[in-house]
């Protein structure tokens, strides 16, 4: 009986086994390890990021009012600033200003498109006055004394414009400025994208120059010319000088880029000499060659195409 009593308290329940797994511990980390996982949220699809500048830079190309319009361009059309160019009204620089500001009409209706295509039989009206574009002209002059480009002298001296009358139709104006006594080469066109081009201080063009003075020039007077003179503050440089050969050496030749006639004969005055003549035999590729005095003729087809590459 003791031996039954005693082997049923210390053996297993009938119809059942415990394990060793199941036992219960004095501490609860037993507890946490069989505690079940915490099921997973359940997660959609993730958004996209979205590149906010991107999309604000975009909206605002959709909602810029002067959007050129993205067509091709028929062999007729124009774009309205060349038209505008074109009438000798302003360059195309300045034609831009004036079509933003909606002073600029096609066909009665304002335009402030930039890059606007202009179709043949178009009515445009440029503050208020009706503009008619003109063939770009171009016609070298072999300018003779006592003729200026100045409208202001009085009627002393005749205006340049003279020599080159019956030429063209067009509307041209002289390229830069010539006094009285200078002669040589003068251009004359209505492309005033030129006429600006040929007008800035830092030109990319030479002039070649033939400059009588009235004595000879120091060969030590000539070597300052050529390291660059210092004139009321400014560094003045040329590209060459030299006497010209067979010739006194009170005529000098001189080459140097900028078109302003004012610089030619400072130099000359800074060193004490008096400038008796200057006659410009080279404008940016162009001679006299076949060109006497006071006869213009028109530029070639190429030497239109220099000067625009210059």
């Amino acid at each position: 009986m003791n031996n039954k009593q005693g082997s049923n308290r210390g053996g297993s329940r009938p119809g059942g086994s415990r394990t060793n797994s199941n036992k219960p511990t004095r501490g609860g980390a037993e507890r946490s390890a069989t505690k079940p996982a915490m099921p997973k949220r359940a997660q959609g699809p993730k958004k996209a990021k979205v590149n906010t500048k991107v999309v604000e830079e975009e909206g605002a190309k959709a909602k810029k009012p002067n959007q050129a319009p993205k067509r091709q361009k028929a062999k007729d059309e124009m774009r309205l600033n060349k038209y505008i160019s074109n009438s000798g009204v302003c360059s195309r620089r300045d034609a831009d200003i004036y079509i933003q500001s909606g002073n600029v009409k096609v066909n009665g209706v304002p335009v402030t498109e930039m890059g606007y295509l202009v179709k043949p039989g178009d009515e445009v009206n440029f503050d208020g006055v009706k503009l008619t574009p003109e063939k770009k002209v171009y016609i070298l002059l072999n300018k003779p004394k006592n003729f200026t480009t100045a409208l202001d002298e009085g009627q002393e001296y005749r205006n340049v414009l003279e020599l080159v009358r019956g030429s063209t139709t067009a509307k041209i104006a002289a390229v830069g400025r010539m006094d009285k006594n200078t002669t040589g080469l003068l251009l004359f066109t209505n492309d005033t994208d030129m006429i600006r081009k040929f007008s800035l201080p830092n030109q990319k063009s030479s002039k070649i120059y033939q400059v009588s003075l009235d004595k000879n020039l120091k060969f030590e007077d000539l070597e300052k010319i050529t390291k660059g003179l210092v004139i009321e503050g400014h560094r003045v440089y040329v590209e060459e000088v030299s006497y010209i050969e067979n010739e006194p050496k009170s005529e000098i030749g001189l080459k140097l880029r900028s078109a302003n006639i004012k610089v030619v004969r400072s130099i000359f005055e800074h060193l004490d000499y008096d400038v008796l003549r200057i006659d410009r035999v080279s404008f940016a590729g162009l001679t006299k060659k076949n060109l006497p005095r006071g006869n213009w003729r028109l530029l070639t087809e190429q030497e239109i195409i220099n000067l625009k590459n210059i």
